[in-house]
């Protein structure tokens, strides 16, 4: 059975599960869309190809598994949602190339508190920092995040170590992407981070992690346009420069990084 077919036969079961209903929308708009799947197949294969290690850092509900999976990719996801986890589980079901390791990333081995957004679990964060600056932000109106809970924490020096080094690696972690690389001490042959207009200072010091540990060219797609904007790789200050100069209804992204030979 094809990660496609399986995708196809789980997700109704998880809409339909009253216990997920908070899910729900998510399942709708990541799964079901074969000009989305086709848009992220086209960009993804840019950066893995069969064989190689795929990890997703903040899967949510995987569906840029799926993604490295049509790829041909193995991966290793992280999500410590424990309803995420649990839909990963029942997509991925019986797939032993995708490995779900229910942990949250960050600088050090250990636990944190995760700020759930009950009615958005899409943006759920293990930052405090990101909670405050969506708060009275155009475009975050509503938003609450109304219960914590405590979760472990892994590094990407540790997943590294357990699992092999990856050939990609997407972050996406709501304001916690600089917590992230700090638990990364080498440079990757490529990764991408996800950023918003409310927190460029958080894309800012990204960038300037991974300048400090490697060699990289940067490109940045918008939205879920998964379109890179340049279609070159340029240079960290530059990369900073177009991200300071983005309106604010620009909202997010996610910035890539390629490391130079």
């Amino acid at each position: 059975m094809t990660v496609t077919a399986a995708v196809e036969r789980v997700v109704a079961e998880l809409k339909s599960d009253a216990s997920l209903a908070a899910l729900r929308r998510s399942l709708e708009v990541y799964y079901g869309d074969q000009a989305r799947d086709a848009a992220m197949d086209r960009l993804y294969a840019h950066f893995v190809k069969p064989g190689d290690l795929a990890f997703d850092i903040g899967s949510h509900v995987g569906d840029r598994i799926g993604a490295f999976r049509r790829q041909g990719a193995r991966v290793v996801a992280l999500e410590p949602q424990p309803d995420c986890a649990r839909c990963i589980q029942a997509i991925y079901a019986g797939d032993a190339d995708v490995t779900l390791v229910q942990a949250a990333c960050g600088p050090r081995p250990g636990r944190l508190s995760l700020h759930i957004n009950s009615a958005n679990p899409t943006v759920t964060t293990a930052s405090p920092e990101f909670v405050k600056a969506a708060d009275g932000a155009a475009g975050w109106e509503g938003q609450a995040w109304d219960r914590v809970i405590d979760v472990p924490v892994t590094t990407m020096d540790a997943l590294i170590a357990q699992h092999g080094e990856p050939d990609f690696a997407k972050i996406d972690v709501e304001g916690f992407e600089t917590d992230v690389l700090a638990g990364l001490s080498r440079p990757l042959k490529a990764l991408s981070f996800e950023f918003t207009t409310i927190q460029r200072d958080v894309a800012r010091r990204c960038i300037e992690r991974l300048a400090a540990i490697g060699s990289y060219g940067f490109d940045v797609a918008l939205g879920e346009s998964q379109l890179l904007t340049f279609e070159r790789w340029i240079e960290p200050s530059a990369m900073i420069e177009h991200i300071s100069g983005l309106p604010h209804s620009a909202n997010s992204g996610d910035v890539y990084a390629r490391l130079r030979d």
